[in-house]
């Protein structure tokens, strides 16, 4: 009998350990809830280029965009929990469960850690007659109509960022939900008159001196822009920066999510990566678990507090 146990016993073992040792045996679905083109949805394809190459499988990037990202975390939450469906998640997944677009809350999901994070800006165009946050604010109480604040769609992350800055300043502003690929052509055409942008977003056309930058929402300058002042620097009482970084449904194992968790790491570290990240005016910064979780939850209290103060998004 103590035999026939060991034996169970061992091919219990012998049937068990392949499959978590084997992980991953086929393609990754990388999620990214974003169009494709823009620098998120660039990012997003070279880490899972990058994560590919540390996992031996191909990590196959699918844009699913769509309602602020509610598509794309609703198909993630359904998905069944073996490692093989990964999100591209970023301050949206706050901005949307916060706002009640999906029915579950941030923390439905596992999250395996962030990459980058960096800040809004407030930009105009380069002939606008602003030179900071506080010229446009005394030019607020003189105008004849309010200010249009391009974003890239409502409730989104530059949204809740212009409305914390308008909250702040005490301005009245109409919020356009232009959308990622419109939101620039808007302010360089003057049918909006400033919009809240990633700074990855923005800073092609601030190197090409189209685009002027009144303020970072980060709480401490850029090292890629270092001219341009937060908006704490001004007086404006606004910290918002918009991070990115990995999640998967709840109840995937945790070995794997270790795994993922190493090959993120690892992706961000590779040359590639860094290369991209100098142009784009990211901080690599990644975060494990634990510590991505709390973030997540001090940046969840500051989303529903700017939600909560805006009477139009609450519902």
């Amino acid at each position: 009998m103590k035999a026939s146990c060991t034996a169970l016993v061992l091919g219990l073992a012998l049937c068990a350990s392949p499959a978590a040792a084997q992980y991953p045996e086929r393609a990754i679905e990388f999620v990214i809830p974003f169009d494709a083109g823009g620098s998120a949805d660039i990012e997003g394809r070279l880490l899972a280029e990058e994560m590919g190459a540390v996992l031996g499988v191909t990590v196959i990037p699918v844009n699913r965009p769509g309602a602020g990202g509610a598509l794309a975390y609703s198909y993630v939450n359904d998905a069944d929990p073996d490692g093989y469906t990964v999100m591209w998640t970023s301050t949206s997944i706050l901005t949307i469960t916060n706002l009640g677009n999906v029915p579950f809350g941030f923390d439905a999901l596992d999250h395996i850690g962030r990459v980058e994070h960096q800040p809004l800006v407030f930009a105009v165009a380069a002939d606008s007659p602003w030179s900071g946050i506080e010229s446009l604010a005394g030019d607020c109480v003189e105008r004849d109509r309010p200010i249009r604040i391009a974003n890239s769609g409502t409730g989104s992350t530059t949204h809740l960022g212009a409305l914390a800055v308008v909250r702040a300043i005490g301005c009245e502003a109409v919020h356009l939900p232009i959308g990622t690929r419109r939101r620039n052509a808007t302010v360089l055409s003057g049918e909006a008159d400033a919009m809240v942008a990633p700074l990855t977003g923005a800073l092609g056309l601030f190197r090409a001196d189209r685009l002027r930058l009144l303020a970072t929402l980060g709480a401490e300058r850029n090292a890629i822009i270092p001219n341009v002042p937060t908006a704490l620097e001004q007086g404006i009482d606004v910290e918002f920066d918009l991070f990115r970084g990995l999640s998967v449904p709840e109840g995937t194992p945790a070995g794997v999510q270790e795994q993922l968790a190493d090959a993120m790491t690892r992706a961000a570290a590779s040359e590639a990566f860094q290369r991209l990240a100098d142009d784009l005016g990211l901080t690599v910064a990644p975060l494990t678990m634990g510590p991505f979780e709390a973030l997540l939850q001090r940046e969840n209290d500051r989303v529903r507090a700017i939600i909560q103060s805006d009477g139009t998004l609450t519902r």
